[in-house]
């Protein structure tokens, strides 16, 4: 089983080519130093919690991002699980189970009543994941955007 910890701005360029990694899987073309700002920025403005996933040898194999997020309705916070990847060859070792129960595990400790997700239509696999641990699909509300 993985081990999961809180990643820290010394992760960054271990990161790199997980971040880069997910953004290919979502049809986005490789930049790595996009990445390496962007993680980068995560950790200076400290507006995410990131988690990542380590195999018995100690390299990185997935992640999870969280950013919060106010909430009007619940007059608290929310964090948006933005972000999970875990690579094609580490897939099925539950590594991505393991970062979905870190990702509840750390929104309890801070006293975050909920977290919440999207994915896309077509990824089945991960829905069924979610499903399996509890996530309840929303069926209230649409998803709308708006390029500007």
């Amino acid at each position: 089983m993985p081990s999961i910890r809180l990643a820290t701005s010394a992760d960054v360029d271990s990161l790199v080519p997980l971040v880069d990694g997910y953004r290919q899987f979502y049809r986005q073309p490789s930049d790595p130093e996009g990445a390496r700002r962007f993680l980068a920025q995560r950790f200076e403005r400290e507006d995410a919690y990131l988690l990542v996933a380590l195999d018995d040898a100690g390299a990185p194999i997935g992640f999870v991002q969280l950013f919060p997020v106010p909430s009007t309705t619940s007059l608290g916070f929310r964090w948006i699980l933005n972000d999970l990847f875990v690579v094609h060859a580490a897939r099925r070792s539950g590594a991505g189970s393991a970062l979905l129960q870190a990702a509840r595990d750390l929104a309890a400790e801070h006293d975050v009543p909920q977290l919440m997700l999207r994915t896309q239509i077509d990824n089945v696999a991960a829905q069924s994941r979610y499903q399996a641990l509890d996530w309840q699909r929303d069926e209230s509300f649409y998803t709308y955007l708006l390029n500007v």
